[in-house]
């Protein structure tokens, strides 16, 4: 009965790992353009907090820290790190 399981598990964990390298080329290839992105934005944000609007450099400051990778791509790798858990645990059985 577990060979039975093991093999018919075996189509959904490759499809898993081959999702997760996409999906880390992905984050990783897009790291480097959010990170320009985000210096841009922090910078503008900045100047906005100090010349024109404290409310607007907030929201543009916030902005750039989502975008950063400390932000959305930081939350892309911790899913990413539960869909590879979920894989391990598949092949531990």
């Amino acid at each position: 009965m577990k060979r039975i399981f093991k093999i018919l598990t075996i189509p959904v964990t490759l499809a898993i790992d081959l999702f997760t390298l996409i999906c880390i080329g992905l984050i990783s290839f897009s790291g480097m353009l959010l990170r320009l992105v985000s210096g841009i934005i922090g910078i503008l944000g900045i100047a906005v907090l100090v010349t024109y609007s404290p409310k607007n450099g907030l929201i543009l400051l916030t902005i750039a820290f989502l975008v950063s990778h400390m932000g959305l791509p930081m939350l892309a790798v911790w899913v990413l790190g539960k869909l590879q858990d979920v894989s391990g645990f598949l092949k531990s059985i």
